[in-house]
């Protein structure tokens, strides 16, 4: 199963994502991102995240997708977010 990193950019500083998850496809990364992403405003603040950008890179440090935290907090087709493992970091 490929592993995926969720590393989130805040203007020019990147936390990383040090071990990553494995995860059947990049659906499903894009399903924990956004449940990620969900996790970090609750906890943060909207204010705070509006700018950041969650990378999801693969093993080879690829991108594969970026989630910008602002199209997360906007999607108002809010699915249960509490049954998917969040990576934190």
């Amino acid at each position: 199963m490929p592993r995926y990193f969720f590393n989130t950019r805040i203007g020019d500083e990147l936390i990383a994502d040090p071990e990553g998850e494995e995860l059947r496809n990049p659906d499903r990364a894009w399903e924990v991102a956004r449940a990620m992403i969900h996790e970090l405003v609750r906890i943060e603040g909207v204010e705070n995240l509006m700018r950041a950008v969650l990378e999801v890179t693969d093993a080879e440090g690829e991108i594969v997708l970026e989630f910008p935290f602002a199209e997360a907090v906007l999607d108002d087709t809010d699915a249960d977010d509490d049954d998917i493992p969040v990576t934190k970091h």
